[in-house]
């Protein structure tokens, strides 16, 4: 899946995200997405978004989807 539009990104799923201080190393952080940050339908760089433990970063990679959209 797309991790630069909106609509494939769900609170819920399991996504990894690279944080503003990795960007340059592309270091990926792995966790629950609480709530999208962009605006926007799509992101060239990859939809913001805040994990449950309050990370913020842009998706890199859809990791598993939650139940109710596999499928």
């Amino acid at each position: 899946m797309d991790a630069t539009l909106r609509e494939n990104i769900h609170p819920g799923i399991r996504v990894a995200i690279v944080l503003k201080q990795d960007q340059r190393t592309g270091n990926l952080t792995e966790g629950v997405v609480s709530r999208i940050l962009t605006k926007s339908s799509s992101h060239p760089h990859g939809i913001k978004v805040q994990l449950t433990d309050g990370q913020v970063g842009r998706v890199q990679k859809i990791l598993d989807l939650p139940p109710d959209a596999r499928p």
